[in-house]
């Protein structure tokens, strides 16, 4: 350990730093934050003086933290939000403020979930634009990489980074065109009949659809879909089935009848996800709360959903 002052460090230091660690390289993280390389090689140099540990060693092209550095980045990213927040007063008043905001989701979130939050955040003045993008499998690649403010899903990607609460579960059940055919009365029906369902554009199935398998429980698919959003037009008008999470009725489902599954099935967990940078800045706390009392209210609207408080 040296004499350095750690008192000497900036908040630039600390962007350097984690700028490496997101970036896997020294000259991709200058080039990010508008820096020379030398400058950002020299941050390095200075904290490696400090703590005593060689901080990053290098792995082909590229450079990997070393366990010391991860254990360090947490801090730092509290240390660099809680100087934005000092400085921005720590307080967010939402009145005629502008909020540019990118949500990773898919067609259950951005149908049920989405639209009840835009309608909270007008009615607190903000000045909102929502973009909203598919989430497919989660990364977390998506957040550190700023292409997206919040995350929504069932399957929260991992990372000493990334951050996640739930908001909600759901229960999937079992739509059919009721015009067509009678709901399936036993276990027997149910596996006796064709079925719709999504499989995602990378071969990654829903969460039912994998536990099923596992299970060894099959059924005929007869059609699949990249997407929630592609099951009515092929179910309307004939005898298939599609098993789904509840909440679709409330969506894009709700011309179809509906009835329990003829089989127990795991709740659906429904998070928000973000990465460790926001974690302590005013606005995106105050969206977070926002979206929380969003799946609240949706979660009461609900009786077959349960929700999990703030």
């Amino acid at each position: 350990m040296s004499d350095f002052d750690p008192l000497g460090l900036s908040g630039r230091n600390l962007q350097a730093f984690l700028a490496v660690i997101e970036e896997g390289s020294v000259t991709a993280a200058a080039k990010r934050l508008g820096l020379t390389q030398s400058a950002v090689s020299h941050t390095i140099e200075r904290l490696r003086a400090l703590v005593g540990d060689p901080l990053f060693v290098r792995c082909g092209r590229n450079v990997v933290p070393t366990a010391h550095a991860l254990a360090m980045a947490a801090q730092a990213e509290d240390v660099v939000e809680r100087m934005k927040a000092f400085v921005g007063g720590g307080i967010f008043d939402p009145a005629g403020a502008p909020l540019s905001l990118i949500v990773a989701a898919n067609d259950l979130q951005r149908d049920v979930l989405l639209p009840v939050l835009m309608r909270r955040l007008a009615e607190a003045g903000t000045d909102t634009v929502l973009r909203v993008i598919s989430s497919g499998r989660p990364a977390a690649a998506m957040l550190r990489e700023d292409r997206c403010t919040i995350l929504v899903t069932p399957r929260p990607p991992q990372g000493a980074d990334i951050v996640q609460k739930a908001l909600f579960r759901d229960r999937y059940v079992c739509f059919f065109d009721a015009a067509v055919r009678p709901p399936p009365a036993t276990l027997a029906e149910y596996l006796a009949a064709e079925h719709v369902t999504v499989v995602y554009d990378d071969n990654d199935v829903t969460a039912f659809d994998a536990t099923m398998a596992a299970r060894g429980i099959k059924r005929r698919f007869r059609i699949s879909v990249p997407g929630f959003a592609g099951i009515p037009a092929f179910l309307r008008g004939t005898a298939l089935l599609a098993s789904l999470p509840s909440l679709l009725g409330r969506g894009i489902m709700q011309e179809f009848a509906q009835v329990p599954l003829p089989l127990p099935a795991a709740e659906l967990p429904m998070y928000m996800v973000w990465h460790v940078r926001h974690q302590h800045d005013p606005r995106h706390l105050w969206l977070r709360r926002q979206l929380q009392a969003s799946a609240d209210e949706v979660a009461q609207a609900a009786p077959s959903a349960g929700s999990d408080g703030a």
